[in-house]
């Protein structure tokens, strides 16, 4: 996890999981590096905001970065428009609990995006998630859920680096610098609404 940048009140603080993801993006606001992961990504904002007073803390949060594309006809640059956990049955746990740990984030119209603990780059799988979901990711769920319990408006803002496919990997590796050129170019021409997001129901 780093800081790169100062927390300004009243305005954004960009969260990415990699430095890579964030090389380009030449926005002039604050980035929270996260690390890899829902957990990594959980646990990095809420330790940077949660011993902030509300009035010191910043006016949204926007996950920026890389996703695999679960439909042929998805490329460039997407706001999220609701975020599911994937790997995580929910109603399973639900039906023995009777609480789902793993609610929908529901942020607006757009894109459905699936995030989960595991790179998808296999056509079985990919498949699986299309039925539920456009794209897939590894952080936007964790960022969401983590501005739900702060009360931060969050937005997700996704670049489509890979088809989620065998060739994932080297595909993500090649792109993910002109990623990063097309999300900070983005960003710039953009300003993303901001949602406090609440469960689904």
């Amino acid at each position: 996890m780093e800081l790169l940048g100062a927390i300004v009140p009243g305005e954004p603080l960009l969260v990415v999981a990699l430095h890579l993801e964030a090389e380009h993006l030449s926005s002039g606001l604050p980035v929270l590096i996260t690390g890899v992961g829902k957990l990594a990504a959980g646990q990095a904002v809420l330790r940077v905001l949660g011993s902030l007073e509300v009035n010191q803390r910043p006016s949204a949060l926007w996950n920026v970065g890389t996703a695999g594309s679960l439909q042929d006809h998805l490329v460039g640059t997407h706001l999220i428009g609701s975020v599911i956990q994937h790997d995580l049955d929910g109603p399973a746990i639900a039906a023995l609990t009777g609480a789902d740990p793993s609610p929908p984030f529901t942020l607006g119209p757009g894109p459905v995006l699936a995030t989960g603990d595991r790179f998808i780059a296999n056509d079985a799988e990919r498949s699986l998630l299309a039925s539920r979901a456009d794209l897939v990711d590894m952080e936007g769920y964790a960022v969401a859920r983590a501005a739900h319990l702060m009360n931060i408006p969050v937005a997700l803002i996704k670049q489509v680096s890979d088809g989620a496919d065998a060739a994932a990997g080297e595909r993500w590796v090649d792109r993910v610098a002109s990623c990063s050129e097309q999300l900070g170019q983005w960003l710039r021409e953009h300003e993303p609404r901001g949602y406090i997001p609440s469960p689904s129901t």
